[in-house]
């Protein structure tokens, strides 16, 4: 099993084999609480344009996601997991849009297979690599807006590089140094209203679910499945 790390949208474009789709703050770690809070398919799309015509179709859909961290106008949530602790998304379909992720997952166009990475689920998808033994892993960090590299998407895919080859990670010390580094933003007031303090620790919470989301194939539309481990 060869395992690479690669950076932002070009990253995403190279990659091969399994595919590790990461982004940790935040949209893979809201979409596995959404998951979690019984919501039953997940949409993950690029453009935003796509997600207000799926939700013109279907008024039943669930819009979520952000633009600049922003709920963008008529989303039903934004991109928070704080968000969404308290509210039950039993059978429901959501469309999720985000600068980073989503972007990722549309672009992984020589991906063999892709799921999607964060720290909530951190174990099985470990547990999931080592099941399917593929010859290659590709491990995509998004970044901030897919602009440029962010220190949880590469910390989470060297954290994963070393279970898979029984290597040690220290989490505590990369939390420590998010605090101060890219996590920091959660803390500043003027953040509040979309990126909440609680979030920091909602999208650092390691193996609070066991489970990995998959992107499936229904026609032309990508959509994520949760498989339990």
């Amino acid at each position: 099993m060869t395992i690479e790390i690669f950076q932002l949208l070009e990253g995403a474009k190279r990659a091969e084999g399994l595919t590790v789709i990461i982004d940790v703050f935040r949209a893979f770690s809201t979409a596995c609480y959404a998951f979690d809070n019984g919501a039953s398919k997940i949409y993950p799309v690029g453009n935003i344009d796509l997600a207000y015509s799926l939700k013109e179709r279907n008024p039943e859909y669930v819009l979520m996601g952000e633009r600049f961290e922003r709920k963008p106008e008529g989303f039903d949530f934004g991109n928070s997991p704080s968000h969404l602790l308290n509210v039950d998304l039993s059978g429901k379909t959501i469309v999720h849009t985000t600068s980073s992720g989503t972007q990722g997952i549309v672009n992984a166009v020589n991906a063999e297979e892709i799921i999607t990475g964060s720290f909530v689920n951190a174990g099985a998808i470990v547990r999931y690599i080592r099941k399917q033994n593929p010859e290659k892993v590709s491990l995509v960090c998004m970044g901030y807006s897919c602009e440029y590299p962010t220190d949880e998407d590469t910390f989470l895919a060297e954290y994963i590089k070393n279970e898979l080859l029984d290597k040690t990670n220290n989490f505590s010390e990369m939390v420590e140094q998010l605090k101060k580094g890219s996590g920091a933003r959660f803390f500043a007031p003027e953040n509040q209203e979309w990126s909440p303090s609680d979030d920091f620790g909602l999208c650092l919470d390691l193996n609070r679910f066991n489970f990995v989301l998959k992107v499936e194939k229904e026609k032309e539309q990508n959509y994520l499945r949760k498989i339990e481990l």
